[in-house]
């Protein structure tokens, strides 16, 4: 990838596990999110791949009774050190959901603004510029600056999704997760989302997590597979293959990629 001005933040994923009280999710994981780069988890329903990406900013730890073993670095930091505040965690590792998220009682400019505030900025022309700015980055200024006072509820469900990524952008995150951003949206908001991450990856790293494997084929620099392990009292998560996209969608080395990817299993 050709070199970029913007810091490169990377991830470094060792012997994760994640539970839900004392039941173990996935196996351990262990994954490399390089920098600039955007990384897709792929496989079946219910094979831990958005516990996995929930463990990356610690907000699986949200969920009553679920905690996670093992280091996750942001580059040389474990955010499961101890000591480390999860909150401060989340602003710099964001993540986008999989329903557009427009808070209801707030306008389009303050669904930015809210967590420019929280992070103690008041200045009322620094706050302008920065709206602006997140709204560019998530190609939604052009739609959004005559309408700025109106609810996020007044956008369509693609524009809502960038509004989404607007606000995480805003507090200027090293990295940004996605739990299946497209899920909920028309084809062609799907490839609008798709266009703002492949731009979005210049400046951030990124990790999505989708069911749609085309989706992963188009956008994702490597790809990670996750399958159901089974033969167990309860089901597990299990990564099984990981690498660049082109060699897990042309030569898988496992069995179980090959046999998920041409539909056999799913």
């Amino acid at each position: 990838m050709a070199a970029t001005a913007h810091p490169a933040h990377s991830m470094t994923v060792r012997g994760l596990k994640p539970f839900y009280a004392k039941r173990q999710a996935v196996q351990a994981v262990d994954l490399d999110v390089r920098a600039h780069e955007i990384l897709a988890l792929i496989g079946p329903s219910g094979c831990g791949k958005s516990t996995v990406l929930r463990c990356l900013n610690r907000m699986h730890e949200t969920i009553p009774y679920a905690h996670a073993e093992g280091s996750v670095k942001l580059d040389d930091l474990d955010i499961y050190q101890a000591g480390i505040d999860a909150t401060l965690v989340r602003r710099k590792i964001g993540m986008v959901f999989q329903m557009p998220i427009a808070l209801r009682t707030r306008s389009i400019y303050e669904n930015i603004a809210v967590g420019l505030r929280l992070g103690g900025m008041n200045d009322r022309l620094e706050l302008d510029r920065r709206v602006e700015q997140a709204l560019r980055s998530a190609n939604l200024w052009d739609e959004v600056k005559d309408k700025l006072q109106l609810s996020g509820l007044a956008l369509s469900g693609g524009q809502q999704q960038r509004l989404s990524i607007a606000r995480t952008i805003a507090i200027e995150p090293a990295v940004i997760l996605f739990d299946e951003p497209c899920s909920a949206l028309d084809p062609i908001s799907t490839l609008k989302i798709e266009e703002l991450l492949l731009q979005l990856r210049e400046r951030y790293t990124l990790v999505i997590v989708t069911h749609n494997m085309q989706q992963a084929a188009r956008i994702s620099d490597r790809t990670a597979v996750f399958m159901v392990e089974r033969g167990q009292e309860q089901p597990v998560g299990l990564l099984v293959e990981e690498g660049s996209t082109e060699q897990i969608f042309s030569k898988p080395r496992d069995r179980r990629t090959e046999e998920y990817i041409s539909g056999k299993v799913g």
